[in-house]
C-alpha cells in the first residue's frame, strides 16, 4: 500500500523531510571530499578516456548478463 503525504503526520513528515536532507548533504560532503583529492580526479579523467576510445566493457560482458 502507498503512503500519500496527506496520510503522515506532522511529525512524520518532518523526520522524512530532515532524512531527505540529511543524506543530500551527507553525498554533497562526500563528493567534495572525492573531487578534492587529485588521485581521484584523474582516476575519473582517465575512465573517460578509456571509454571514449573503446577500452571499456558493458556489464553483460563482464558477468553475462
Amino acid at each position: 500500500m502507498e503512503t500519500k503525504v496527506k496520510d503522515l503526520t506532522t511529525d512524520e513528515l518532518r523526520e522524512l523531510i530532515s532524512n531527505t536532507i540529511e543524506e543530500a548533504l551527507e553525498d554533497m560532503a562526500e563528493d567534495v571530499v572525492a573531487l578534492s583529492s587529485n588521485d581521484y580526479v584523474r582516476s575519473i579523467d582517465e575512465g573517460r578516456r578509456d571509454y571514449r576510445e573503446g577500452r571499456a566493457k558493458r556489464l553483460e560482458e563482464l558477468f553475462d548478463v
